[in-house]
């Protein structure tokens, strides 16, 4: 699978802003964290590249929501 770098429109899920992130899949599955740039507040991001379907998956979340 050719990786390369992708924008990808997402929202923040603190607020709701939407925003442009850069995706570049050449490091493989990433856990990392960004500052939305509207509300200040991080955004936890997981980056899995799935070689068998050919596609990389996105999850955007924040770390203060709770599970009861």
């Amino acid at each position: 699978m050719p990786h390369k770098i992708k924008q990808q429109r997402i929202e923040c899920p603190n607020c709701g802003h939407h925003i442009r992130v850069e995706i570049d899949a050449s490091d493989g599955d990433q856990d990392y964290y960004d500052e939305c740039p509207a509300c200040c507040m991080e955004m936890h991001m997981n980056l899995h590249i799935d070689e068998y379907r050919q596609k990389i998956q996105l999850a955007v979340c924040s770390d203060n929501e709770q599970i009861f």
